[in-house]
């Protein structure tokens, strides 16, 4: 059609060329920035985080990385999850400049910016790329949603408030009550 110029696809070497003082997401050929996260969110991070990284090292399961860490799961599909393990099995997908492919685990938490994209567009996504499990973290609801990879994409195994006991199908033995999670902050 005269007038219409075809949507560009870029693809990660296009998405390696961006600033290093960003923080970018190419989703589906489509470069976005995401702002900075929020106080809330930083601190639900940091915290869950840890708690997943002591569980992981203590047991030598695998690995756990936080954002910024480049996930490749295809040519034009990179993203930056705040939270994802890999298990030691599927090391395999580690490399020095990122990963390639889906973790076993990965986890978003919610900041106004993001929540869409991380609840319609991440979650086919990762469920297309076999993410066998996703959590959506929401610091404002102080909930903590754990969707396991079936036949038909994600189903949602349950919802986890402040004062509940997480645990997860991925990691059997890991807990964590989300009053270690969640505190209101300004």
């Amino acid at each position: 059609m005269i007038g219409i110029k075809p949507k560009i696809k870029l693809t990660y070497a296009d998405y390696r060329e961006t600033s290093d003082d960003e923080r970018y997401e190419l989703l589906d050929g489509e470069l976005s920035m995401t702002p900075a996260p929020n106080i809330a969110h930083q601190h639900v991070g940091m915290k869950l985080g840890t708690r997943l990284d002591t569980f992981v090292e203590e047991g030598d399961r695998g690995m756990v990385f936080s954002a910024p860490t480049d996930v490749a799961l295809s040519d034009t599909d990179i993203v930056q999850p705040d939270l994802l393990f890999i298990s030691r099995e599927r090391e395999h997908i580690l490399t020095r400049a990122n990963i390639r492919g889906a973790p076993d685990l990965i986890v978003e938490i919610r900041s106004d910016s993001t929540a869409e994209r991380d609840g319609t567009l991440k979650r086919a996504l990762y469920a297309e790329h076999g993410v066998q499990e996703y959590w959506l973290a929401d610091p404002e609801a102080m909930t903590i949603t754990v969707l396991l990879l079936g036949e038909d994409g994600f189903a949602e195994v349950a919802t986890y408030q402040k004062g509940q006991t997480l645990t997860s199908p991925t990691l059997p033995g890991f807990s964590v009550n989300l009053d270690e999670l969640f505190r209101p902050c300004p």
